[in-house]
């Protein structure tokens, strides 16, 4: 059998987020033959039943190994993978029927290296889930500031949905070990080795992301923590915009300082842009919770990043600690 793809699936914990997945996998209307993957990063709920009643539908494997972090198990899986070309996803997506025939279609019209794939929210996603959605992916946001790199041949890509042939892999050696920021670092890798990367708008998935707001500030939180260390292993990467967020985040308390001694134009000028949140949020969604909840999404978004990178950036700058120091638990 030639396999075209290798399906790499790092999971832990997420049985039930990963039979969603799985169920989407056997539903793929593809040309090509492919296999799945599925590595087990040190689970206490375990998917190995799971996996096996899948496979009467699917050439699936399951791996189980030590917790050592998403990115390596991706380069475990990739290790153990038969085809030439990997297709990495997070556990918590859900694929459209034709995802990977979208995927197969451009690589054979103009093949590149590495691809990256658009999110999207399921309509039978929460309210939550789809304000979170439209905060990460809208050009109103940070999220647009991604959104613009679909115009440009290198697209920096995100590990929840992903293509990465086997020669781009053993050249750049994957993923790296830290546990934060791995796909941007691998991005980074491939362009300085030579390698193109492009957007496949209709490659996208359905990303549960996080739950609740406590979640989704952790995790914003830490991937603005991680950018200022990312530029310093890349230092040709910084940009003015990865600074946006925090500037709101000061602009904002700025805002609230002068309202305390009586000055209310700069708040005020906080209230339009909600506002405009509300109303492209609506237009996106036609949902009014939906739309009222993206605003919070919005404000959780821009200060969980954007405090998370005045935090790093004050720690490398200011404290000159090192990126182990800055941010421990990126290099756990």
């Amino acid at each position: 059998m030639n396999i075209y793809f290798s399906i790499i699936i790092p999971v832990f914990n997420r049985p039930k987020e990963l039979d969603d997945l799985l169920q989407s996998i056997v539903k793929q209307q593809c040309e090509v033959e492919f296999e799945t993957l599925v590595i087990e990063d040190g689970s206490d709920l375990k998917s190995d039943s799971l996996v096996e009643e899948y496979k009467t539908f699917l050439d699936i494997k399951y791996f189980y190994k030590e917790n050592s972090g998403p990115g390596d198990s991706r380069n475990y899986g990739m290790n153990k993978a038969r085809s030439e070309y990997f297709i990495i996803l997070d556990s918590d997506c859900i694929l459209p029927d034709n995802y990977l025939q979208e995927v197969y279609a451009i690589l054979e019209k103009n093949y590149t290296d590495a691809y990256g794939g658009a999110d999207a929210a399921h309509p039978s996603f929460s309210s939550i889930q789809k304000a979170i959605n439209y905060s990460m992916t809208s050009f109103l946001t940070t999220g647009g500031l991604r959104g613009n790199e679909k115009q440009r041949n290198k697209f920096q890509l995100r590990s929840f949905n992903m293509g990465i042939s086997k020669k781009a892999f053993l050249k750049t050696g994957g993923f790296a070990k830290q546990r934060i920021g791995e796909d941007i670092d691998l991005t980074f890798k491939l362009w300085e080795n030579g390698f193109q990367t492009q957007f496949i708008p209709n490659a996208f998935v359905f990303h549960k992301r996080r739950t609740n707001w406590t979640q989704f500030y952790t995790q914003t939180f830490r991937f603005g923590a991680a950018r200022p260390i990312l530029n310093l292993m890349h230092t040709h990467t910084h940009r003015l915009t990865f600074w946006f967020p925090s500037l709101f985040v000061l602009g904002f308390l700025f805002a609230l300082i002068c309202l305390f001694f009586g000055y209310a134009m700069p708040i005020l000028l906080f209230t339009i842009y909600p506002l405009v949140i509300f109303l492209d949020s609506f237009i996106k969604n036609k949902n009014l919770p939906v739309a009222f909840q993206s605003i919070f999404s919005t404000f959780v978004q821009f200060f969980g990043y954007g405090l998370g990178f005045l935090r790093s950036a004050f720690r490398l700058r200011i404290l000159k600690n090192s990126k182990e120091e800055a941010f421990p638990k990126m290099f756990c």
